[in-house]
């Protein structure tokens, strides 16, 4: 027993903590988001429930990974209409699939209300549930923590080690949601900002969940998003946002 806790899972534990911290960045907007959604007074108590429930069902989930990782990975079905459509499709690249569209259809969804004439700062949205809310934010939690699990597989085979980092990564996550939801409050115009980051997150689980499953489109293999290029597309949003809002500002003194 003493011999688990040696230097090298120590150092193992603090890369696997680093991994989930920057892994997790898409996630914690996705969070944010989400959970202003719940009436104001519930906000928190969502991002606690949510992220703490993803915790729990995240070491369970690598319990589980550790166990049948075949099974995850076993071909479920195959599509062959071949020159227009082809793939093979496992659990694995499934589950990543569906958190694409469905993270794609809340950033669309979100943008075209904000676009929506109606939909004003004098109009209130109503309140969605905070039961659908929590376990939104659980399941989602649950999609994005599948490249974490698989890197940190990669790099240990000792559970407490991997356990303890996706706990240590929780908890700075319910830390942080809190504050990058605040800041969204504060300052609205980053929003659309983070509606578009969110979408370009629903594109890169597609590509990943694609390249997964072989799939290929008019003959061409889908490639996965690497995450270099995620954060320079995010780094070109944001610049872009900032000159933007400058621009916008001298405009504005001018007229």
């Amino acid at each position: 027993m003493e011999a688990l806790f040696t230097v090298e899972n120590f150092v193992t534990l603090a890369l696997l903590t680093l991994l989930q911290a920057v892994l997790g960045l898409d996630n914690l907007l996705y969070i944010s988001l989400e959970s202003k959604r719940a009436p104001e007074a519930k906000q928190r108590r969502v991002r606690q429930i949510g992220i703490g429930g993803a915790i729990v069902l995240r070491i369970v989930l690598l319990f589980v990974l550790l166990k049948v990782i075949e099974l995850f990975q076993d071909s479920l079905f195959a599509v062959h209409a071949t020159g227009v459509f082809e793939g093979d499709f496992n659990l694995h690249s499934l589950i990543v699939l569906f958190g694409g569209v469905f993270i794609m259809y809340t950033a669309v969804r979100e943008i075209m209300h904000m676009m929506r004439l109606e939909a004003d700062d004098h109009m209130e949205k109503k309140p969605k549930s905070v039961a659908m809310i929590t376990l939104s934010i659980i399941l989602m939690n649950l999609v994005f923590s599948f490249d974490s699990i698989l890197g940190a597989i990669a790099l240990t085979d000792v559970f407490w080690v991997m356990a303890t980092a996706i706990i240590i990564g929780g908890l700075v996550m319910i830390w942080l949601a809190g504050r990058v939801t605040e800041f969204l409050k504060k300052n609205r115009m980053y929003e659309v900002l983070g509606l578009f980051i969110l979408l370009i997150v629903g594109i890169m689980l597609l590509s990943e969940g694609g390249h997964l499953a072989h799939m290929k489109l008019f003959g061409n293999d889908i490639t996965p998003m690497s995450k270099t290029t995620f954060y320079f597309v995010i780094f070109v949003l944001v610049i872009v946002d900032i000159v933007q809002g400058r621009y916008q500002k001298k405009l504005n003194q001018h007229l």
